[in-house]
């Protein structure tokens, strides 16, 4: 006879709920900025800080998709959704991501043909705006650090402002450029250096939202070391049918069989693998079957 025990250890949230303060500032931000770099694009015809707003206008975009999120992840689970909708901001980092890269390639293509067509531009209110745009992207940079870290749909938003950041010093190196040498060529090969620095950053977001949603083993999670110290608790067998997931960031789980002894007492060595899991390897929503060498036998199951 086996047994199944549910080991699950109360949640205060997902990561990025506990960061959604931040978000919102950032997000207001944003748009203050967004209406302010449309209002000079239209007074100066700059075609330059019109491309910008279009760029700041998908970051406002991205950071509303996350602050919705994190917002649609708050609500209980139910029958039907057992995990809740923690999930939706997963699936927020996998848009953003999604975002970032047809905007790279935009960049790129755009660049591509302004290097053949260069069109003028208004160098001193480019650079005033994208002045301007650089305190704010920084502010908002600033205050998504610490939930970047922590939450991959933070992680997307973050890269959604890092990347206009890097639109603000692009606007403002060509407009610097184009003022002191009239070569109106930088601003299309600083065009290309934003588009490529956004790539591999954003593939890497991309990667990791895909992996949590097949359900993959979590970046840096070693099962082989896990089922180690697993097999160490005295008492415990072995150990098969070992799987670790992401809910969502900041939240993982586990489930496994640990085949244990006969007469050994089945609490002490579920207390003993929750320690361990918890303290060494941050997992706290822990499902654990119990068997015993006796009903185990030598069935052939597959060992992780």
């Amino acid at each position: 006879m086996s047994a199944g025990h549910n080991l699950k250890a109360p949640t205060t949230g997902s990561a990025g709920a506990r960061h959604r303060k931040s978000l919102i500032w950032a997000l207001g931000l944003t748009s203050t900025y967004l209406l302010v770099e449309v209002i000079g694009a239209v007074v100066t015809g700059s075609l330059a800080l019109l491309a910008d707003a279009a760029h700041m206008l998908t970051d406002v975009g991205g950071l509303a998709l996350a602050l919705f999120a994190i917002w649609f992840a708050s609500r209980p689970a139910s029958p039907a959704k057992t995990y809740g909708f923690l999930r939706a901001e997963v699936l927020a980092a996998l848009a953003n991501a999604v975002v970032l890269l047809l905007l790279a390639a935009y960049i790129l293509y755009e660049a591509y043909r302004r290097l053949f067509e260069p069109p003028e531009v208004l160098s001193t209110p480019m650079l005033v705006v994208a002045i301007i745009g650089l305190a704010v992207n920084l502010a908002s940079m600033r205050m998504l650090a610490a939930g970047s870290e922590e939450s991959l749909n933070l992680r997307g938003a973050y890269f959604e402002v890092l990347a206009d950041m890097l639109g603000s010093v692009g606007v403002i190196i060509s407009a610097l450029v184009i003022m002191f040498t009239g070569w109106t060529l930088a601003d299309p090969i600083v065009g290309a250096a934003i588009g490529i620095f956004i790539v591999p950053r954003t593939w890497a977001l991309l990667s990791q939202s895909v992996n949590i949603l097949l359900e993959g083993t979590p970046v840096g999670m070693d099962l082989s070391k896990l089922n180690a110290g697993l097999r160490r608790i005295a008492g415990v067998v072995d150990v098969h049918d070992t799987h670790v997931w992401t809910i969502t960031s900041g939240y993982d789980a586990m489930s496994c069989h640990l085949i244990v002894a006969d007469g050994v007492d089945e609490q002490e060595i579920l207390v003993a693998a929750r320690e361990l899991l918890h303290q060494s390897f941050g997992i706290d929503h822990v499902t654990i079957q119990i068997e015993t060498s006796a009903i185990n036998g030598n069935e052939n199951r597959s060992q992780i």
